[in-house]
């Protein structure tokens, strides 16, 4: 097989026979880099059985090349072989960029691999670009390399992270930043089966049984969120965001305030260390807007803000705010609603 060099290649994660969202999100993320680089999307798939019914959505996102690796004890992600198999891959095809879900899995496998490649890696990206970089103290300039943007310091701030000295430049994505592409029937692409020898050794562990369970919430799908902040000021209070919510048809979301208060679970959270969304509606209620919590919701089509502070950060990105008190405008809201209605 000839290598494929300096191309992009993107980890496809499968979980209960599904294509993560996140891995979808990443391939229209890496045709959009590889164009600009005027190179290919390649893709690696780790399985225990033949890929076909995942290889039309695949190519359809972009992907020119897609490898795979296929083995009846790859069943279920574990961590020694899916390293030695993502490692390998890596050397043998020599892409330039490398990509990862910021998922569980992509948590574990990608700073191992890294460790292996002698590499770096940017964790948890919120953008991905490609510009240049000048160090001045070498005074040389670097072209066409990969910006890693993330939030740093505890969010505080947005950091642009290069690499410019090691290849692979690897980074894993937050689920839900990159904004899906529309996918293309008509790309196609070709499969490349890898051999790669897996010692037993490898597989260590065994998996005595697997329980699935539905996500309880999934704010990725509602169209409207209606969140609360820690100026909801009690759980008893946070029924005005339920019940605004259910006059409209969404769903609650929640800052991380409101949920380290004991207002509502955890998996409502919007924000860094939450859930990431693009709702059409976001209504944002007693909540500061700390750059955090605006890093989860800052690309919904329509922002409505309400604080009774009017200099709270929330209203920079708003594209209707009301400063007044939730516990007075939140019903207001819904007689309104249901009075058109």
């Amino acid at each position: 097989m000839g290598k494929t060099i300096h191309n992009v290649l993107v980890y496809i994660e499968v979980d209960h026979d599904q294509i993560a969202e996140v891995s979808l999100e990443l391939l229209g993320k890496a045709r959009e880099l590889a164009d600009e680089l005027n190179v290919a999307v390649d893709a690696l798939l780790i399985g225990e059985a033949s890929p076909e019914h995942f290889t039309a959505e695949i190519f359809s996102y972009g992907c020119d090349t897609l490898y795979t690796v296929e083995d009846e004890r790859l069943s279920v992600y574990a961590t020694l072989p899916f390293t030695k198999i993502t490692a390998e891959t890596i050397s043998q095809t020599q892409p330039q960029i490398v990509l990862f879900g910021a998922t569980p899995v992509g948590r574990d496998l990608a700073p191992r691999v890294a460790s292996k490649l002698k590499t770096g890696l940017t964790a948890d990206c919120t953008d991905l670009q490609i510009g240049d970089h000048e160090d001045r103290k070498l005074k040389k300039v670097y072209q066409n390399i990969l910006y890693q943007i993330r939030p740093a310091f505890g969010g505080n701030i947005i950091a642009t992270i290069v690499a410019p000295e090691h290849r692979p430049q690897m980074a894993t994505v937050r689920e839900g930043v990159i904004k899906r592409s529309t996918p293309d029937p008509n790309h196609t692409g070709q499969v490349i089966p890898l051999s790669i020898e897996l010692d037993n050794n490898l597989f260590i562990n065994t998996i005595i049984d697997r329980i699935v369970g539905e996500r309880p919430v999934n704010l990725k799908a509602a169209d409207i969120v209606v969140a609360g902040g820690g100026g909801v000021g009690s759980k008893e209070n946070f029924q005005l965001i339920h019940k605004l919510a259910a006059t409209l048809g969404g769903m609650v979301g929640a800052s991380r305030a409101a949920v380290d208060s004991g207002y509502i679970g955890r998996e409502h959270q919007v924000g860094q260390t939450g859930t990431t969304i693009r709702p059409k509606l976001y209504i944002a209620c007693g909540i500061s807007g700390a750059i955090q919590h605006r890093a989860g919701m800052d690309k919904s089509g329509k922002i409505i803000a309400i604080n009774t502070d009017a200099n709270a950060p929330i209203f920079k990105i708003a594209h209707y705010g009301i400063v007044g008190d939730l516990n007075e405008v939140l019903p207001m809201m819904i007689k309104a609603y249901k009075t058109k209605a």
